[in-house]
């Protein structure tokens, strides 16, 4: 009893010493420089979750106000270390819990200071921990376990840390990637609350086969096996986590603590006046197979979901789409009882603008296939006035160009002239115009039609990057053919096809004529 008294003096515990139960030697840590301050980046993941639900909270708040729930969420009592060491011990856990000044530090922290946060986090505890402890359970490993997410993201789901770790369990992007979680410009099954707790149970289980303690897969979770097994180097290969305390990162040394606080806070947050606020999220959900796209849109403009609820729930669909098709299926997390409305529907759901959420147009893109689907006429707006101007001796395409006061670009384009714009002394060039302006004009071209940029384009069959076939029609002939193309004549046609002078009226419909673009 005297060994007991001086021990819990030396941890400035009040001489009443334990009020039930026995202490274990492994459950005391006696040294009184053990002060480290709580770490700031620590407070600012649990406040930076809060204010996602704060408004959830306040709702609640407004709720018990001037009830009896409420004046005793107000009233913060205050127990000796004889106290928690008795409460950490009655909860029998797998894993050692020891007890100092850091982990009471923490223990106020989430009890005293946090006490809003908490109560949230208990609230989304009731959806979470379900998955965390089937998940453990299957794989025979310490229920008490699912708390790391509480110190890691404050069970906030889409939580990231300025160190871009991600999700419930806060994976970096190599260790998500090396437990085979998806990530990409559409799923980043980090922030997928299933997918990533089945790979930091992998990732736990291999720690433990490293260490063989859970207190330092705990720590090695956090900081990593190679900041641990630094630790206990510089310990003289001392494998005790107290041991190997001062030798580790500032920030992990509070790790292990935050753990066994939360684990207290959790079990025991009725004794401190703190109660739950339930959250949004829905109590029972259900899983429906998506094998080909769909956008979380078209699922609600065909039911009465929300898309914050399916964000909410499916928080890896990190753009709204469930990138699905091409023989790879993914799960979609709803509200139970949405699931038969949606299989009855799915139909309707799937065909819901899908055009718009999902233009496969240019999946086989061939520019080519596409060339003049539309007669456009550019640099001229509105309907045209097409002019046919015959080069004259002296004429240069710069002064061609503003004599019509046209582009020197459109008029290469419009006549396919080549890089250096060579053109000859009566040589034929397509210019277009205003149709407004083409009186203006008569005298220094020749008229050859109106014409405007919805008119369809000839229609061809592609050769290559060059040359085009287009399909004689009845009635037509090499001339009437040239003029659908600007620039071209029906000698550039005849040269093209290798037609002779008597063999141009052999020309009959259905033939393939090459044209040169």
């Amino acid at each position: 009893m005297m060994r007991l008294f001086v021990v819990l003096v030396l941890l400035g515990i009040s001489s009443m010493g334990k009020a039930q139960g026995s202490i274990s030697n492994d459950t005391l840590v006696t040294e009184q420089s053990l002060r480290d301050s709580i770490a700031d980046s620590f407070i600012r993941t649990i406040d930076e979750s809060y204010t996602q639900w704060s408004q959830e909270f306040q709702r609640e708040m407004e709720y018990v106000d001037s009830t009896f729930l409420m004046e005793n969420f107000r009233q913060v009592p205050y127990f000796p270390d004889s106290v928690y060491l008795y409460r950490l011990d009655s909860l029998n856990s797998a894993i050692t819990l020891s007890y100092n000044n850091i982990v009471r530090n923490f223990i106020e922290l989430y009890t005293v200071k946090k006490r809003q946060q908490l109560a949230t986090m208990l609230g989304l505890s009731e959806y979470y921990f379900p998955l965390f402890e089937e998940v453990l359970a299957a794989n025979s490993m310490p229920l008490e376990l699912k708390y790391l997410p509480v110190i890691e993201s404050a069970l906030n789901p889409v939580a990231r840390s300025r160190a871009r770790a991600c999700g419930l369990w806060q994976f970096m992007y190599p260790t998500g990637k090396m437990y085979k979680l998806e990530i990409n410009s559409y799923i980043d099954e980090r922030y997928d609350p299933a997918r990533a707790t089945e790979a930091a149970i992998c990732y736990l289980k291999d720690l433990y086969n490293i260490y063989g303690d859970w207190i330092l897969v705990i720590a090695a979770y956090n900081c990593g096996p190679g900041n641990v097994n630094k630790a206990i180097r510089r310990s003289g290969g001392k494998k005790n986590y107290w041991d190997i305390y001062y030798h580790l990162p500032r920030e992990t040394r509070g790790y292990v603590p935050a753990f066994i606080a939360a684990m207290y806070s959790f079990n025991y947050y009725k004794e401190h006046n703190i109660y739950p606020i339930e959250s949004t999220l829905p109590r029972l959900c259900d899983t429906v197979i998506i094998e080909k796209a769909l956008h979380f849109d078209q699922i609600c403009k065909n039911m009465e979901v929300s898309v914050e609820e399916l964000r909410d729930i499916n928080p890896q669909y990190i753009k709204d789409i469930i990138p699905a098709g091409f023989g790879k299926a993914y799960v979609l997390k709803m509200p139970y009882n949405y699931v038969s409305g949606f299989i009855d529907n799915q139909d309707s759901i799937f065909a819901y603008k899908r055009k718009v959420y999902f233009d496969d147009s240019d999946r086989t893109a061939n520019p080519n296939e596409r060339f003049k689907k539309y007669a456009y006429v550019s640099g001229v707006s509105g309907d045209k006035a097409r002019l046919v101007y015959t080069v004259k001796s002296g004429d240069v395409p710069g002064a061609i160009a503003a004599k019509f006061n046209v582009r020197l670009a459109d008029l290469k384009y419009w006549n396919n002239l080549n890089r250096k714009m060579t053109i000859r002394v009566g040589q034929k060039l397509v210019i277009y115009v205003s149709a407004k302006k083409a009186n203006q004009y008569k005298n220094k071209a020749t008229y050859a039609g109106k014409v405007t940029n919805e008119t369809d384009a000839p229609k061809v069959e592609t050769i290559d990057g060059e040359f085009v076939y287009y399909t004689v029609k009845k009635g037509e002939n090499l001339w009437s053919i040239a003029k659908k193309y600007p620039g071209v004549s029906n000698k550039d046609i005849m040269r093209w096809n290798g037609i002779s002078e008597s063999k141009v009226k052999d020309i009959r419909p259905g033939q393939k004529l090459k044209i040169k673009i």
